[in-house]
């Protein structure tokens, strides 16, 4: 290799990629669409759904070339998994500080109910869940799958491919299971998102935890097959580290939302 083509530093110049804009602007047409279809606009949802689908063709590819560079192409050096570390660590921090906002803002009135809410937390007319039947069994199901993403974990260092893949099956069967209980319990609530404080709180708090369990179900899901096709090693397996982080946030948000809002909420 000429002088004039070494790479003299750790760092990964990605290539010119036109997955940024591409994904700009579907984010921007899912937007306009959304907001289109909830004031009933003729082809609102068409646009909505557009967009949608842009987007995920974009993190597929998106997805798809990162594997390839980091995988094939050897351009994730330690110095690249280092900030793709701290990457993740501030992508954590930021939705800790994005479901503090729910929390917060449930608090807010249960702490001291003004008058409004009659004075008294659950507002009156409420009938809250009971937090020992489906809230209590989605919690064992939650910390199982983090038991189970952990032994995940160790078969990777330990190099025993086989054991990775039952681990994650195990860890994402678990999460579905997790969300059609979530799905049933949101179908059963005597409640809607429509009952006042209240239920606006506990459907957008437990709500976008159930769209993130989901995001994590599909990252897992992304990594069972990376493992079956041999793509992580013991020293080389970020991607599943980022999944495994990942689950781990959900879990112990779970975690805050069963004892404040259905247990300490609800009495």
């Amino acid at each position: 290799m000429s002088g004039s083509t070494l790479q003299r530093h750790p760092f990964h110049l990605v290539d010119p990629s036109p997955w940024p804009i591409f994904g700009s602007l579907s984010a921007l047409c899912t937007t306009i669409g959304a907001v289109m279809w909830m004031h009933s606009y003729v082809n609102g949802g068409f646009m909505f759904a557009f967009g949608f689908a842009g987007l995920l063709y974009t993190m597929a590819v998106w997805w798809r070339d990162i594997v390839k560079e980091a995988t094939y192409e050897g351009h994730h050096t330690v110095a690249v998994q280092t900030g793709l570390r701290w990457g993740m660590i501030l992508f954590i921090v930021s939705e800790i500080m994005f479901f503090f906002a729910f929390f917060w803002a449930f608090f807010h009135p249960s702490i001291a109910p003004g008058i409004d809410l009659g004075g008294i937390w659950p507002p009156k007319g409420i009938e809250v869940l009971s937090p020992w039947e489906v809230p209590l069994l989605n919690t064992l199901i939650l910390l199982l799958s983090g038991a189970s993403v952990t032994w995940a974990h160790h078969a990777i260092l330990c190099g025993e491919k086989q054991q990775t893949v039952y681990a994650l099956g195990v860890t994402i069967i678990l999460a579905i299971i997790f969300t059609g209980l979530q799905g049933l319990e949101y179908v059963e609530a005597p409640f809607s998102i429509s009952d006042g404080v209240y239920g606006c709180t506990f459907f957008l708090a437990t709500g976008f935890h159930g769209f993130h369990v989901f995001v994590g179900t599909v990252f897992l899901t992304v990594c069972l097959f990376r493992q079956s096709f041999g793509h992580f090693t013991p020293s080389h397996h970020f991607g599943f580290e980022a999944a495994a982080w990942y689950w781990h946030f959900v879990d112990v948000v779970w975690l805050f939302l069963f004892v404040s809002i259905y247990w300490w909420g609800g009495q």
